[in-house]
């Protein structure tokens, strides 16, 4: 089994790079999807968060109000680390779950936003990183996501810098083109991954 650290900053195009290695045959667990899902309504994360923050961080529906809950954590590192102390450990459960449930030979991706600011870069044995300016990445998320440039700057400041990435990359894949560069690059990727695997 090859394990991938895919990373990069947010607006970087992480998502687009991850989806076209799934459809290539790698087995892709995703940190955040999988955060989400710890807390969905009728689970024991759930349970706990409203046991630790009160019934405020829930929506009408019974789903967790993400944003009221991030106004709670965000200005108050102990609040944080509670909340972290119930998620991260279900989110290694089910990382585990579906390491498990991959094959001996999977080359198995492990999108986490946050492999530099973690120091986790040790864990994988490729690290790859998709690298963007930020000046790009600034534009992206006003055309995609509708996010003002204010807010975009301070999300991207709030994350590892390119250099702090670049330093603990095996592989860049560089994406300030077109989706058909990206692609090109990524396929050349997925035959150097395959290379690295059947070596194993």
């Amino acid at each position: 089994m090859l394990k991938i650290g895919l990373t990069g900053g947010i607006g970087s195009g992480k998502s687009e790079v991850s989806r076209r290695l799934a459809a290539r045959g790698a087995v892709v667990i995703d940190a955040d999807k999988i955060a989400r899902e710890v807390v969905e309504p009728g689970t024991p994360g759930l349970a706990r968060v409203v046991a630790a923050f009160g019934e405020e961080v829930l929506r009408p529906d019974g789903s967790l109000d993400r944003d009221k809950l991030g106004s709670i954590v965000f200005h108050d590192p102990d609040r944080l680390a509670a909340l972290n102390a119930i998620v991260h450990p279900l989110v290694g459960e089910r990382v585990a779950e579906l390491q498990g449930q991959a094959a001996e030979d999977a080359i198995v991706v492990y999108d986490v936003p946050l492999l530099a600011e973690n120091k986790l870069a040790p864990m994988y044995d490729v690290v790859i990183v998709v690298d963007a300016a930020d000046e790009v990445r600034v534009a992206r998320l006003a055309e995609h996501r509708g996010m003002p440039e204010s807010d975009a700057r301070a999300r991207i400041a709030a994350q590892a810098g390119r250099d702090e990435r670049l330093a603990i990359a095996h592989v860049v894949i560089p994406n300030e083109g077109t989706l058909d560069e990206l692609e090109t690059r990524v396929a050349e990727v997925w035959d150097d991954l395959l290379r690295r695997a059947s070596r194993g």
